[in-house]
């Protein structure tokens, strides 16, 4: 198992609605996450400076953000452009982060 870690941007004012989104997050995506082999996925927010920190357990090497060709992470990207800070493609930009210290 592989853990991913990563750090986007929310536009400031969109915690609550960051929130809401996320607390009713689409069967469907959900369900995609799983049979990607993603599991234990946790996203933490920096109030002062409006970063999300996102930690995912993997089967592979690969997280939710090399889902970028399938439709259903397509439109949730869309579904979050308008809080988040994104690419082009409405992904989010993300910044993938190294591991320096685990205790087990």
């Amino acid at each position: 198992m592989e853990r991913i870690a990563f750090k986007m941007k929310l536009k400031p004012g969109f915690v609550s609605e960051y929130e809401k989104r996320h607390n009713a997050i689409w069967p469907d995506l959900k369900q995609l996450l799983k049979e990607a082999g993603i599991s234990d996925y946790s996203i933490f927010l920096d109030g002062e400076t409006n970063t999300l920190f996102a930690v995912q357990k993997t089967e592979t090497k690969a997280g939710s953000q090399d889902l970028a060709r399938n439709e259903i992470v397509q439109r949730w990207w869309r579904y979050m452009a308008d809080i988040m800070e994104t690419n082009t493609d409405f992904s989010p930009i993300s910044v993938p982060l190294k591991e320096v210290f685990r205790m087990e």
